[in-house]
């Protein structure tokens, strides 16, 4: 009883605190991506943005890029805000690599296909697309 009881008063001194560490929010955006003609040159993707002005840092980012072909062996492929990146493993998943990066960050798809030489066909990025959590 006296466990119970101290368990119930432990969860309820701590709700506050765990309501404040959950509030925050999600932006998303999307665009069309680069084309690849070369080996061992990056591209970059449109600004993906958040819509409006906002406050708190990224926690988690989900992603998803879109291909018109298969993947080419060799292709790298990194979410970069303006400080930092973070290497994307396959077309779509999610990574906390840039946590703490402020939530109104602009951010970018950096595309390159490893070693040298002209790519046939081209790569073309149909889609990009990103959902970003942030905590207050």
């Amino acid at each position: 009883m006296i466990k119970n009881l101290s368990a119930m008063l432990l969860s309820i001194l701590l709700a506050p605190g765990l309501a404040l560490a959950a509030s925050g929010g999600a932006w998303q955006s999307s665009d069309i991506g680069p084309s690849l003609d070369n080996r061992g040159v990056a591209a970059s993707s449109r600004p993906l943005s958040p819509p409006h002005t906002m406050s708190g840092t990224m926690t988690t980012i989900w992603w998803r890029y879109e291909l018109t072909a298969p993947a080419p062996v060799g292709l790298v492929v990194h979410l970069c805000s303006s400080t930092r990146c973070a290497v994307l493993e396959g077309q779509s998943g999610e990574t906390r690599g840039l946590t703490n990066v402020p939530a109104g960050e602009t951010l970018r798809f950096i595309y390159q296909v490893e070693g040298a030489g002209r790519l046939w066909p081209a790569l073309r990025v149909k889609s990009n697309q990103i959902m970003v959590n942030y905590s207050q």
